[in-house]
């Protein structure tokens, strides 16, 4: 490599830089970095030359060139010589200080700096030695050697730092010199980092050069610069400055001598700290101020304690700033102030903490919390001395312990939570803390009065309840020294309510206590409770635990942590309880685990949780323990007013406990206070109390009815009630509420009491007093009245002596729960009053004496409509609890009338129910219907399953009902389908079970009915009335023919239903019945024949199409003369009453081979279409259809609509297969006449055919019509599924449709293609050319299938085809090689029979015509790919050649078709030569490798996917088993390619297999570096890198580099900037040949 091609190639490289793309500068950047790897000498000499020569180049570009250089030295530095680093620090150093100092360019002044900094880690004597020079005595620097002299004090502390007295010798003189806020910012940059430099020299002496360097060394000098810094610079008005300056003096105090340090203190502080008030960002004057007061504290300074009270209150105030988190340096200052504050902390604590103390009584916000942030950074990192201040300390929290402000409360728990690690709770007052956090604990997360900052990733984390409940649980569990001072005291605050939120994090801290404390023995967890009488009573906890258990979920999980609490603290309860809880407590437990929130059955925990109750109380077994637990339970009934749950399972725990006393006086004396206590307006509070007298009447049911009376006749019910009356605007609502709660207690005592007790009591002592009270209007006490009514109910059907009991009653009960259903709102279900109603009812039905009929008819019509008019269920947000009430008022209402059935089990019965229902059944309402249908179904199944039959009996109502349900198959509504199916279905086992079959018989033909209901769930029309035609043949197959005509009668006035659903649905049953059972309805055909062509003449609807389609086949067998004429005479388009007609006349095999023989010869007599004359010059005449062909096509298409007129089709296929293909073919692009075209334009008429009438449209229409009924479905399928039907329609697609057509014909029609031959024989001298193109194409592919020799067509067929190959048109010569190539896959062993003629035929394509682009040279191409596997390699060879140098031209082509096809011809023509490859055509093998590789980037996936392909067919001719290898690898069909990754191993192959084949590929890549396209003019450069990357010395001479540098220049100047890129790549790569 000789100097000069480094030269060179560098040159032009730099040439580039100017770029204006910044990704191809950075290529250039790279390319000359990489020509520095390997000769960095040469490569920086011409960089440096070429800067110096172009004096003139625009800075940002020399400033690239200048970090080439910089990242080249960076890593080859080590490299260079000491001339050319001289000759590198010069130009860097004259690039560097070019500009003056007011005309600076920091990046290009960077640049240059940066490659001095790089020189200097090798060199750093040469490079101080020119920073030196240019530091003139006298003068001031140019900023830009300050900035290199700062940065090299970085990289190489080491080497700059001896220098060190001889710069500060040289810059402290001019110092004063310097006016420019820019170089003085300089100077304060670079006092810094010397300072920064010789500390950490000093710090590091052991690994230093010099040893013996100290500090002095540097003392005076610092402090000359110190005193210009501090008294001339630091008063500038430029904040810049300031901050440079206050930068520089921390670092530099630590070398200013200790005399001079502590003599400037005094001056230097002040000045730092006024600086605060003058700069909004503070981070960099508190780090300095931290340095200084470290050197300070360091030397023992004095001075310190004059200044701490202006150092406090500066530092103070800088604390107290808000921090917001968006600000990194915001957080940074609060750090660094804290550091301040700690320095002072451990030097003067007693100050520090006089200063911070009384600023915790202020009520600024951010006064207190700035303070309280300090307190605890000093508590935690200045522990040592404050030891002896904690006394002080916790006294001075008191104020802020009443902060109400959040942000106050976080600071205070944080500093609670380090006081608890340094003992500071242990002192007198600590208990004060701890409740302060358990009270933070019970800030509920609603009342938390600021919300988390923008940036904060978990919202809770920073709320004041989260900090605080994190904190009690570390203290608890972290803090070992906390655990004497925290327990048993935390016990204190389980049952306050105040403390309720914090009850989760109270007993997870308890519970872990208390495990530690039973570690450490019995002893020390055992409560002594003499000696803390401030905490709760065992019965206190039990009851409050128990109690917040029962909503386990709310404050994050508190039932869990509670029972666990309860398990744990057994022995400070009950000495008995231990062996119980700790078996019972986990079921518990694992029952939480199994649910959530949302899954937990209210009911059934509260229910655990009342036995775990009751199995404590039987343990215990102590009647005075009970009665004092009972007391507390009691006492704790205030506690829950504002939580209604917890207080409604309160009075069940007060029930149960009572329950278990055998005091009669302490359960009176409860029961009384409960009912004067109670506050009645509460209703969850009715319901807890009545609940609670329920229980307790389980085992004093005397005692509780006793007491219930004393109340009602105390004075204190008397009392209040008088006290109300007073007061009249609440009187009466007030005194129903204590009604209401004593009517409900009433009903839960009768429903809990022992049911062998109940009945006595019923009417004495129960109804007595509830039912006095029924004239009430208000709607709470209406419910209680109902709901107590139901219970008593209930209670007297469930007990064993309900059959003899006769309930005198009833009547007067039933008749007015009807009253207060009749008085709900019938449209809306607001309160549950109606169905607890219905279930008294239900109840009352089944109990003696029997109601009569009309009350039962007018419950029946009561309850019905008070159900059945609400409106639709409520989808808002809050209808799941109207939903669950609509749910369960359903089946109440379902109860009652199975009830009321029950007691009736006959036809008549069942009859009188549904006529019930019928109304509603019919309804235009859907939810009122499908409510309806679900009744009937029910009631139906009860029938079904209740049924008893003792003697054979008709089912007289069996078609009645049938005709009412059937019809509801095809309802809209899914589920009302679903119950109309399951009515019919018990309808028909009824029938059965009258007709004497057992019950557990099974009809196959009813249980189908089972399986047709999955049909009902589509909503598809299609599929839903064809399983209605399903279950009308099944009611049909099992209706007795006695039911025949009541069925018909129902399901015709079904026809005029207002759901047209069910309209349709009437209709189609109807034709399966007269299908079905036609031969007792012949006589009738006549008269419903005309009714349905009224029918469609009105066109009243569409559900009467199905049976005007049915009556349509009666009609045609009664219409026989010929009506073509006529027909053919009607307007067109076609209207529907016309169409049926053509039709009809289909339906008679006979007669349709009649009607198809005659319009053919009305399609053909006449010509096509007529050319209108032009209106405009130059314009192609206009064809328009002639009428009669188009009206015969469209009634052809009518006939063959028929299935009826399939063996008439058979019979005509191959004349209706060619007249058709033929009409098709000469009417593409054939206008409609003018007054047809206005028609369409207007849209007709809605009576008319929805057909296509355009003329092509409608013959290919019918021609489709013909493959469907003559059994060629396939065809006509292939062809849907192809879009082969579209083509045909449009002149662009034409040609490919009759291909497809051709191609489905051969695969599922071949037999009928002799036929249809012979009938296309005389059209190759058709004078329509469209009819000759169609033909030609339809025979050409033929011959793509091996029909055509299985059938013996092969010979004339080629004779056919190759008698057009003269044809002047030129699509009808291209088909003929098409089809000629088509032998290839249709008959391939037929192949070399023929082959010097199929040669013959492509080689002479190949030069068709004088276009470039003839398509008939590209067919020839195409057809020559097929073909060559298959010709005699004696036959291909004397063309070989020939093919391969006559299609090279086409690899480049303008078209994508021609590029692709020649190159995947080429790739066939290598694989035929595997292995046999004469020497002449392997040069075109090699000629054509890099046009291949290049076109892989081609813009064309079929181009790039051709070259792929024929990439791997010339691999095996290349004799190179590498080069092979690696295209099989990476050019498989589907990978993706990594292109660049690809091209760098075949050029690795290529260079070590073909080394002299470098200079032709070179030479190939030269003239693709003019490709048009980018992607291919890219990849050339690229192509020409990775070959010169792994090209040999040797090869050296094949490559003209000068012609290569020049070519690759021009490519820089491309317009695109990814050729430009790699062009600047392949010059980097160039080296390796300079």
């Amino acid at each position: 490599m000789t100097e000069s091609s480094i030269k060179k190639l560098a040159s032009t490289l730099l040439d580039a830089i100017t770029d204006k793309d910044p990704v191809v500068q950075e290529q250039v950047c790279s390319a000359l970095c990489s020509l520095g790897e390997v000769r960095p000498v040469e490569t920086l000499r011409t960089c440096e030359e070429y800067l110096r020569q172009h004096d003139k180049l625009a800075h940002p570009y020399r400033a690239a060139v200048l970090r080439a250089m910089e990242r080249v030295l960076s890593s080859r530095a080590s490299e260079l010589d000491k001339d050319t680093a001289s000759t590198i620090i010069l130009l860097a150093s004259s690039e560097m200080t070019k500009t003056k100092v007011q005309d600076l360019v920091w990046d290009w002044q960077q640049a240059a700096s940066g490659v001095l900094v790089a020189v200097g880690r090798q060199f750093i004597s040469k490079v101080m030695e020119e920073l030196l020079r240019k530091l003139h005595p006298g003068t001031l620097p140019h900023c830009a050697v300050l900035h290199t002299l700062a940065s090299l004090s970085v990289a190489n502390a080491f080497g700059v730092v001896p220098f060190l007295p001889s710069v500060l010798s040289s810059l402290l003189p001019v110092l004063g010199m310097a006016k420019q806020d820019t170089v003085r910012v300089a100077f304060c940059s670079a006092l810094q980092r010397f300072s920064e430099g010789a500390l950490e020299y000093l710090a590091n002496l052991d690994r230093a050069p010099d040893p013996t360097v100290r500090k002095d060394a540097f003392a005076t000098d610092i402090f000359s610069a110190y005193d210009v810094l501090f008294h001339q610079w630091l008063q500038s008005r430029e904040a810049k400055l300031r901050l440079a300056v206050v930068e520089a003096l921390g670092p530099m105090s630590h070398l200013l001598p200790s005399e001079s340090l502590e003599e400037q203190l005094p001056k230097l502080l002040p000045g730092i700290l006024a600086l605060y008030k003058k700069h909004s960002e503070t981070f960099y004057l508190s780090k300095s101020l931290g340095q200084i007061l470290e050197a300070a504290v360091s030397v023992g300074s004095r001075t310190l304690e004059t200044q701490l009270d202006a150092l406090l209150a500066a530092l103070h105030s800088q604390i107290c700033v808000p921090v917001e988190s968006s600000s990194p340096l915001v957080m940074s200052n609060q750090k660094e102030v804290l550091r301040c504050f700690t320095v002072l902390a451990s030097s003067l604590p007693d100050r520090l903490l006089a200063f911070l103390l009384p600023r915790l009584d202020t009520s600024n916000e951010r006064t207190r919390v700035g303070t309280l942030q300090v307190v605890r950074h000093v508590i935690n990192s200045a522990a040592a001395q404050m030891e002896d201040k904690k006394p002080f300390i916790l006294s001075s929290m008191r104020l802020p312990l009443l902060d109400t402000n959040s942000k106050v409360k976080r600071a205070v728990v944080q500093v609670i939570s380090a006081m608890a690690h340094h003992g500071y709770l242990e002192q007198p007052g600590g208990e004060v803390m701890i409740e302060y956090i358990v009270q933070q604990c019970a800030l509920p997360p609603e009342q938390e009065p600021e919300k988390p900052g923008p940036s904060s990733k978990d919202p809770k984390a920073d709320s004041v309840r989260a900090v605080s409940v994190r904190t009690l649980y570390l203290v608890s569990t972290t803090v070992d020294r906390m655990s004497h001072v925290l327990w048993p005291y935390l016990l204190q605050f389980l049952t306050p309510v105040r403390f309720t939120g914090a009850l989760t994090p109270l007993c997870r801290s308890l519970v872990h206590l208390a495990q530690k404390r039973q570690e450490a023995g019995a002893d020390t967890f055992l409560i002594q409770y003499d000696t803390h009488a401030s905490l709760p009573s065992p019965y206190a906890v039990t009851a409050r635990l128990l109690v917040v258990s029962s909503s386990p979920y709310l404050g994050d999980g508190r039932g869990v942590a509670a029972l666990r609490l309860l398990s744990v603290l057994h022995p400070n309860i009950h000495p008995l309880l231990g062996q119980h809880w700790e078996t019972t407590v986990p079921l518990l437990l694992g029952y939480l685990d199994e649910h959530t929130e949302e899954t937990l059955p209210q009911e059934e925990w509260e229910e655990k949780l009342l036995m775990f109750l009751r199995d404590t109380l039987a343990i215990v077994s102590d009647n005075a323990w009970i009665c004092q637990l009972s007391l507390e339970l009691c006492r704790q009934l205030p506690c829950y007013d504002e939580t209604p749950q917890e207080k409604n399972f309160l009075y069940k725990c007060i029930g149960t406990t009572l329950g278990a006393a055998s005091s009669k006086e302490v359960v009176r004396k409860h029961l009384q206070e409960l009912l004067e206590t109670a506050r009645y307006q509460e209703e969850a509070e009715r319901e807890g109390l009545a609940c609670c007298f329920g229980i307790c009447a389980i085992s004093h049911l005397e005692d509780t009815l006793a007491q219930l009376e004393d109340f009602v006749r105390s004075e204190v019910f008397r009392k209040s009630i008088g006290i109300l009356n007073i007061f009249k605007d609440r009187s009466e609502n007030e005194v129903e509420k204590v009604k209401s709660a004593l009517i409900l207690c009433y009903g839960h005592v009768a429903a809990r009491a022992p049911q062998e007790l109940v009945l006595a009591k019923v009417e004495s002592d129960i109804l007595r007093n509830i039912c006095q009270h029924f004239n009430t209007k208000d709607p709470a006490l209406k419910l209680c009245l109902v709901q107590s009514v139901c219970m008593v109910s209930r209670a007297i059907c469930s007990s064993t002596q309900a059959g003899s009991f006769h309930f005198t009653r009833k009547a007067e009960l039933v008749a007015q729960m009807m009253e207060f259903i009749r008085a709900e709102p019938p449209d809306s279900l607001r309160t549950p009053i109606r169905k607890k109603a219905m279930l008294t009812c239900t109840y009352l039905v089944s109990v003696e004496p029997a109601l009569d009929e009309q009350a039962r008819a007018d419950v029946i019509r009561g309850c019905l409509h008070s159900v059945m008019a609400l409106l639709p269920e409520p989808e808002e947000e809050d209808g799941g609890c109207q939903k669950s009430l609509y749910l369960e008022t359903l089946h109440a209402l379902e109860g009652l009338l199975t009830s009321l059935l029950q007691r009736n089990m006959t036809p008549q019965g069942l009859q009188i129910m549904i006529e019930h229902l019928s109304p509603w059944i019919k309804s235009p309402r859907g939810h009122e219907r499908a409510r309806a249908l679900g009744l009937s179904a029910l009631l139906l199944r009860h029938f079904l399953e209740q049924l008893r039959v003792s003697a054979l009996v008709p089912f007289h109502n069996l078609g009645l009902l049938v005709g009412l349900f059937s019809p509801r198959c095809a309802d809209l509504w899914p589920a009302t389908r679903q119950e109309a199916v399951d009515c019919v279905y018990s309808l028909l086992y009824l029938q059965l079970g009258y007709e004497g079959f057992s019950r557990d018989y099974r009809d196959d033909v009813a249980e189908r009915l089972l399986s047709l209901k999955d049909g009902l769930v589509h909503p598809d029309p299609t599929i839903l009335f064809h399983t209605c035609h399903s279950i009308g043949q099944i009611i049909a197959k099992r209706l007795p023919p006695d039911q025949l005509i009541s069925l018909l009668l129902t399901m015709f006035e079904a026809l005029g239903d207002p759901e047209k659903n069910c309209s349709r649905a009437a209709t189609v049953m109807i034709n399966c019945l007269l299908q079905e059972r036609g031969g007792v309805l012949q006589e009738k055909v006549p008269e419903i024949v005309s009714v349905l062509r009224s029918k469609l003449q009105e066109a009243q609807g569409e559900h009467v199409l199905p049976a005007a389609q049915h009556s349509m086949y009666l009609l045609a067998t009664q219409h026989c003369a010929a009506v073509v004429s006529s027909l053919l005479g009607s307007p067109l388009p076609l209207d529907s009453h016309t169409s049926m007609l053509w039709r009809a006349l289909a339906v008679e095999p006979r007669l349709a081979a009649q009607v198809l023989g005659l319009l053919l010869e009305k399609m053909s007599r006449d010509v096509p279409f007529k050319e209108s004359r032009a209106f405009l010059l130059g314009r192609t005449p206009d064809r328009v259809a002639t009428l009669l062909p188009l009206s015969a096509t469209c009634a052809l298409f009518e006939v063959l609509s028929t299935p009826a007129a399939g063996p008439a089709v058979l019979e005509l296929y191959p004349q209706l297969f060619v007249a058709l293909l033929l009409r098709v073919s000469c009417t593409v692009g054939v206008q409609l006449p003018r007054n047809l075209q206005a028609q369409e334009r207007r849209g007709a008429s809605p009576a008319l055919a929805a057909r296509n009438l355009e003329p092509c449209s409608s013959a290919v229409d019918t021609l489709r019509a013909v493959l469907l009924r003559s059994g060629s479905e396939d065809v006509a399928q292939r062809m849907d599924l192809e879009g082969g039907w579209e083509l045909l329609r449009t002149s662009a697609g034409h040609e490919e449709g009759a291909t497809r057509l051709a191609r489905a014909m051969a695969e599922h029609a071949g037999p009928r293609l002799p036929l249809v031959l012979k009938a296309l024989a005389c059209t190759h001298s058709s004078a329509y050319e469209n009819q000759r193109v169609t033909t030609t194409a339809f025979l050409a592919e033929l011959l793509n299938s091996n029909v055509a020799n299985d059938l013996m067509l092969l010979d004339s067929l080629l004779e056919s085809l190759v008698a057009r190959q003269k044809d002047t048109c030129t699509s009808v010569r291209r088909l003929v090689l098409r089809g000629l190539a088509n032998l290839a896959s249709g008959c391939p062993d037929k192949v070399r029979a023929h082959g010097p003629q199929l040669l013959t035929a492509m080689i002479g394509g190949l030069d068709d015509g004088d276009s470039p682009h003839s398509p008939v040279a590209l067919e020839a191409m195409l057809g020559l790919a097929r073909l060559v596997h298959l010709v005699e390699a004696w036959d291909l060879r004397s063309g070989l050649l020939h093919v391969a140098i006559r299609i090279r031209p086409f690899f480049d082509s303008e078209k994508m078709e021609f590029r692709t096809a020649s190159i995947r011809l080429f790739g066939h023509l290598n694989q035929v030569c595997h292995g046999d490859c004469e020497d002449v055509f392997l040069d075109q093998v090699v000629g054509g490798l890099a046009p291949l590789l290049l076109h892989l980037q081609d813009p064309q996936a079929a181009v790039a996917s051709a070259c792929r392909f024929a990439l791997r067919m010339c691999g095996p001719n290349l004799a190179c088993e590498d080069l092979s290898a690696a295209f099989q690898k990476h050019l498989q069909e589907g990978r993706a390619l990594h292109f660049g990754e690809f091209l760098n191993t075949t050029c690795k192959h290529l260079m070590h297999h073909f080394p002299d084949l470098l200079g032709r590929l070179l030479t190939t890549c030269l003239f693709y570096f003019k490709s048009s396209w980018e992607d291919v003019r890219a990849a050339a450069p690229l192509f020409t890198g990775f070959l010169v990357l792994h090209a040999e010395p040797r090869q050296q001479p094949q490559v003209d580099l000068d012609q290569l540098i020049s070519a690759l220049q021009i490519l820089l100047k491309d317009p695109a900037p990814e050729v430009r890129t790699r062009a600047a790549e392949a010059l980097g790569r160039l080296v390796k040949l300079a």
